[in-house]
């Protein structure tokens, strides 16, 4: 017997029998066969381990032990999705997107499945490695872990690109979940709480045999990469299938909002038909090229919506209310409840929001409340049953102090929440703001988490961010859980944030209301900290999309001495506080005071190229023509109506080799 060729055989033969049982759900031999075959194959590999191959079925079981599991950047970001609840959000929806787009539209609805999500990297038709979300930036290799899912495939069929990284859903299915939560029962131990949980919590379990008991099952939705040779989303989703990969069929491509509405309603009274937990439908822009063309926000593409569900509603007792503090002071009631099973979790606090939202709803102590989850993932009150009401309650009284410092409350005008004004001397603001600055998306200090901040507050060893700088290693070894490891990344981790660009130093310093997009804006203006630290309000509301609220809070976070003494300090331990040489050196302003709007393909830059030049050399980019609009760079296949508003408007209509000329 040639052992290599019925090895081959063998794998081939179980490959196709998983992929008949798992994604398409029509096995062809029965389990016996399969476990006598797949026995054969064991045999046969262990014999002769010079034929090893990591994507052999055997390889299913699992074993693989992941002690740390290693943070990956993401090769192209995980967006999250905007919310709509209603048919007047969608039609607003579809309103943005005419304007912006030309063209017939047409949209891929595809529920929504609650899981865990999922990024799957393959070459040449291997897979290479799968890594969780994280924050959408970056996130954990589990790929030991999801080798030992049954529907995902480890070689591809048929044809397919070089490199590309797909996207899903990691779910458990309704049945295998009673099942496992039957068996634990069965054993005396608690019930896992909901499928999700459970299939999030799966993925970060070190011994990935574990793992492999599961009934874990992936659900593919979007191919992301370059040279694909896919030009749609529906499109994509056809291809997926033909490779192996387990794409739900109730995805289905419509050609009006109208067409949109009537799954929604449908799938509104189906889903519980389905094997799986899903909280709504994700409709998106089926055309790649129109997706391109409307872009993304700072948080979310604009060319998907998420659908939501209405939300499940249960009634409980609110037993008191509660005060938290948050970094920048702002003060959040919170609801203490009667736990309640509510969405497959057990709800026992719920945000109230501010003293109006308490006000509105008459909600007191005491009462019985009905809670929904806001979206499936916040618990929020909405109401109260005032026939259960104890007629001797009293209106709730909002606090007048802060819980953590007893400093009275200060509420600004024209806003809803409460603030602590002691930003020096209240705890938890002092280990929210340092928390914020060793963030992921802020200064990422390796070796520091939210719990070590707080060890490091208490002890007294550091009072704000730029103490962090001054810590030595004797200072933090005698800390609980600080092994000598420990120590040392820490440290390690410290230093190192001191190469981060001062875009993201000045998100970071925690100025209210300066979020990720208005400190590169801030950063790209003002070049360096001093610049910025001495802009008077005016100054800084002439800066593109800085409004009277951002303006106020930058020149207010400024005029504290505290505050300048801070960045002085971080400025002298060698933090980035302006851009680098070698970005400015990139950087003109050639284009200053022109808006651009960019249609059409284009031959010899990409459109994300074009966004970046005309950014970079002081232009503006924006989605729609607009009587401010200075320039539109007209590439091929450019659709009429914009080319139309152009004329109308008198705006300069230049190709892609005028605008190069322009920078030349």
């Amino acid at each position: 017997m040639d052992v290599e060729k019925r090895i081959q055989e063998l794998r081939e033969e179980l490959q196709q029998h998983n992929y008949n049982y798992y994604v398409l759900d029509k096995p062809q031999i029965s389990d016996y066969e399969f476990d006598m075959k797949l026995k054969e194959l064991q045999e046969l590999e262990e014999k002769h381990p010079e034929f090893e191959d990591p994507n052999s079925p055997t390889q299913r079981v699992g074993g693989a032990i992941t002690k740390n599991f290693e943070t990956v950047v993401h090769d192209h970001r995980m967006y999250s999705l905007s919310n709509s609840y209603s048919k007047e959000e969608l039609e607003e929806w579809e309103t943005r997107l005419r304007k912006v787009v030309d063209g017939k539209l047409q949209y891929v609805c595809e529920l929504k499945y609650d899981g865990a999500s999922i990024s799957l990297t393959y070459k040449n038709g291997i897979l290479d490695r799968a890594v969780t979300r994280g924050d959408g930036f970056q996130g954990d290799d589990v790929t030991n872990n999801v080798r030992t899912i049954r529907s995902v495939p480890l070689k591809l069929k048929g044809s397919f690109p070089e490199k590309f990284d797909i996207r899903g859903e990691i779910v458990l299915p309704y049945e295998g979940f009673a099942k496992m939560n039957a068996e634990r029962v069965d054993i005396g131990e608690e019930p896992y709480a909901n499928p999700r949980n459970t299939a999030s919590g799966s993925l970060k379990l070190q011994d990935s045999a574990e793992v492999a008991r599961r009934p874990l099952e992936c659900l593919l939705y979007s191919i992301v990469g370059e040279n694909t040779g896919i030009e749609s989303q529906f499109e994509g989703l056809e291809k997926a299938r033909e490779w192996g990969f387990k794409v739900p069929q109730e995805s289905e491509l419509k050609n009006s909002i109208e067409e949109v509405l009537d799954y929604i309603n449908y799938w509104d009274n189906h889903r519980h038909d389905l094997p799986y937990e899903t909280d709504g439908v994700v409709v998106k822009v089926n055309s790649f090229y129109q997706q391109e063309e409307l872009g993304h926000t700072a948080k979310s593409p604009r060319w998907a919506m998420a659908y939501k569900f209405k939300a499940e509603q249960e009634s409980t007792k609110l037993e008191k209310i509660t005060y938290q503090v948050g970094r920048t002071g702002a003060i959040t009631p919170v609801a203490n409840l009667q736990p309640v099973q509510l969405a497959g979790t057990i709800v026992k606090r719920a945000s109230l929001h501010n003293a109006d939202q308490i006000e509105k709803l008459d909600v007191r102590e005491g009462d019985t409340v009905f809670v929904e989850k806001g979206g499936e993932i916040i618990p929020k009150i909405v109401g109260v049953d005032f026939t259960r009401r104890d007629p001797d309650s009293e209106p709730t009284k909002y606090a007048t102090h802060c819980p953590e410092c007893d400093t009275e409350l200060v509420r600004n005008e024209g806003e809803a929440q409460h603030y602590c004004p002691n930003t020096n001397g209240c705890p938890p603001q002092i280990i929210g703001r340092i928390q914020h600055y060793i963030s992921r998306k802020a200064m990422d200090i390796e070796g520091l988490g939210g719990e070590t901040v707080a060890l490091l507050v208490n002890a007294g060893l550091i009072e704000n961010y730029a103490d962090l700088y001054t810590l030595k290693k004797e200072d933090i070894l005698p800390l609980e859980r600080m092994a000598e490891k420990s120590a040392d990344n820490l440290i390690s981790g410290i230093e190192k944030s001191k190469e981060i660009p001062f875009e993201r130093v000045l998100f970071a310093l925690g100025i209210r209301y300066v979020g990720e997009t208005v400190a590169k804006k801030l950063a790209k203006h003002f070049k360096n900290i001093d610049a910025l630290a001495a802009a008077s309000e005016e100054e800084l509301v002439n800066v593109d999309e800085i409004g009277a609220r951002i303006a106020w809070s930058v020149a207010d976070f400024f005029n504290a001495e505290s505050n300048r003494e801070i960045v002085q300090r971080l400025k002298d331990y060698g933090v980035q506080l302006e851009i680098s040489a070698e970005k400015l050196a990139n950087q003109t302003d050639v284009l200053g005071g022109n808006s651009f709007v960019i249609s059409g393909v284009f031959e010899k830059v990409s459109r994300n190229d074009l966004k970046k030049m005309i950014e970079d050399n002081g232009g503006k980019v924006s989605s729609s023509i607009s009587s401010k609009t200075n320039y539109l760079v007209a590439g091929a296949n450019m659709g009429p109506s914009k080319l139309a508003k152009a004329e109308k408007l008198g705006t300069n209509i230049i190709s892609e080799d005028d605008f190069l000329k322009m920078l030349n």
